[in-house]
């Protein structure tokens, strides 16, 4: 399982006391009373006083400006709001002032006071922002363990509320929220889930901004550290959510279709919201992207072909319609090009983790074992997956003398090591065992990830590390429990 990103650093909210008060220099007693008596914009979960609280710098930013705005000489040669934010705040880090009387940041006169009363559309803001907070603590997103499945409002009328148009301000967090999602890294992602989220709290009958969180946890346990058992029902939530409030919008349909896929390995209702997704609009890229994946995994590659072309016919530029393109001509037989496309990928979007995924799998085929464990490596830094990276070292290691069966050993040994703990999927201790030729190993494993309800399995059919599997008759019982098409 790969490391937990840190949350506070990514999404950039501030989970604690501690941080608030570091954000602007000053200590926690004194943010503490900023907030009692000048309004200071933090927010507190459920709990009450030991629910904790947060606050976004964003926020936090501007009341800290209102508050120059209202208190600082503006008739001079440089004011304050004409200052750089960082300049303010390091002004302020060095006051000392008394309790009542004690300057905000970047205030030119300190002995002025903060005014009781915060202007109407900052304190309508600070509201927003506040169910912002309450509903991201009811997602569980950063409480993890506690509840897995999303819980949204209900709606007396299924759609009616897609009609209308949406809150100005949460639209533009969808689009943001959208462009960080497209980048498809931890941290961007992680930024995706907080703009759909305060979307939400704005205006929660949009039902776009559903579709962006379903499709943000849909690749939240593929690019970060969310445990698939975390991601899917959060999706599948969303999902259902957005088709409730729009039913003639292809972004739900398709949201719900890959969930519906890839955790309730129900292939024909997934199928199903592809195909109505693209009805309903035969334009929308995504809806043809993911189908295509979807067809690839269950075997019909002719259609898949078909489906990624139209994709990157409506999105040429897509990075990840591209890679996905290269995986689907290499099963189709056209490895060169499939590499070809891959390596462009890696060179113009280094950050991109899924070029360097493919090129692993297509470089052991290829018996490349050095090109195999150089893009094992680099994936696994790329998605910040410590556990990866110690299994790729030590294959590596194993891999010193020239010896393919020697680094598939020492691969395994320290997956087995890992999945002791907790910390690997069976189902990769069942490919390496596959790979090193031992498939009775290699079946239990592929069983105990199916106890485990191991969404990796989805790819179990076209995953050419387990062509040694293909004759055995518990290959093809498992195939079934995966609900995935037998091989003929």
């Amino acid at each position: 399982m790969p490391s937990q990103p840190d949350k506070q650093t990514s999404i950039g909210r501030l989970d604690s006391w501690k941080a608030i008060a570091a954000f602007f220099g000053r200590d926690e007693r004194t943010v503490k009373r900023w907030e009692k008596r000048r309004g200071l914009p933090v927010h507190r979960l459920p709990g009450g006083e030991k629910g904790g609280v947060f606050a976004y710098p964003a926020e936090l930013s501007a009341w800290l400006e209102s508050a120059r705005e209202t208190s600082a000489d503006t008739s001079g040669p440089l004011s304050t709001r004409e200052r750089p934010a960082q300049t303010a705040l390091e002004n302020g880090r060095s006051a000392a002032l008394s309790d009542e009387t004690e300057a905000l940041p970047g205030s030119r006169h300190p002995g002025q006071g903060f005014p009781s009363k915060l202007p109407g559309v900052l304190a309508a803001v600070m509201s927003l922002v506040l169910i912002t907070g309450v509903l991201a603590y009811t997602l569980g997103y950063r409480h993890r363990g506690k509840s897995n499945a999303l819980a949204f409002p209900a709606s007396s009328r299924s759609g009616t509320l897609a009609a209308r148009p949406p809150d100005a301000a949460a639209h533009d967090l969808y689009l943001k929220g959208r462009y960080y999602w497209s980048k498809r890294t931890p941290d961007d992602l992680d930024r995706a889930v907080d703009c759909f989220t305060q979307a939400i709290a704005r205006d929660p009958g949009y039902a776009q901004a559903y579709m962006g969180l379903a499709d943000s946890y849909n690749l939240l346990r593929e690019y970060s550290a969310m445990p698939p058992s975390e991601a899917f029902p959060r999706a599948l939530a969303a999902a259902r959510k957005a088709v409730e409030l729009d039913p003639s919008s292809a972004e739900a349909h398709t949201s719900l279709a890959f969930a519906t896929f890839y955790w309730n390995w129900d292939a024909g209702a997934a199928e199903r919201e592809f195909k109505r997704a693209i009805e309903l609009d035969p334009h929308y890229e995504t809806a043809h992207h993911w189908y295509a994946t979807f067809l690839m995994t269950i075997g019909r590659l002719p259609e898949a072909v078909a489906e990624i072309e139209r994709a990157r016919d409506l999105n040429p530029t897509s990075a990840a319609i591209l890679a996905d393109q290269a995986l689907i001509l290499f099963y189709s037989g056209q490895p060169d090009r499939a590499i070809g496309q891959l390596r462009q990928l890696e060179s113009a979007e280094p950050a991109f983790a899924s070029p360097h995924r493919y090129l692993a799998m297509i470089n052991f085929v290829g018996r490349d074992y050095r090109g195999y464990l150089a893009e094992l490596t680099k994936q696994a830094q790329l998605l910040r997956d410590p556990h990866a990276l110690a299994v790729a070292r030590a294959g590596a290691q194993g891999y010193a003398g020239g010896d393919p069966h020697a680094m598939l050993q020492a691969m395994l040994a320290q997956q087995k090591r890992l999945y002791q703990q907790g910390l690997m999927s069976p189902y990769y201790l069942g490919q390496t065992s596959a790979m090193l030729g031992t498939n009775t190993e290699s079946l239990r494993y592929l069983q105990s990830a199916v106890a485990k309800h191991e969404p990796l399995l989805i790819d179990l059919r076209v995953d050419p590390l387990f062509n040694n599997l293909h004759g055995e008759p518990d290959y093809q019982k498992l195939l079934s429990q995966v609900g995935l098409p037998p091989l003929h």
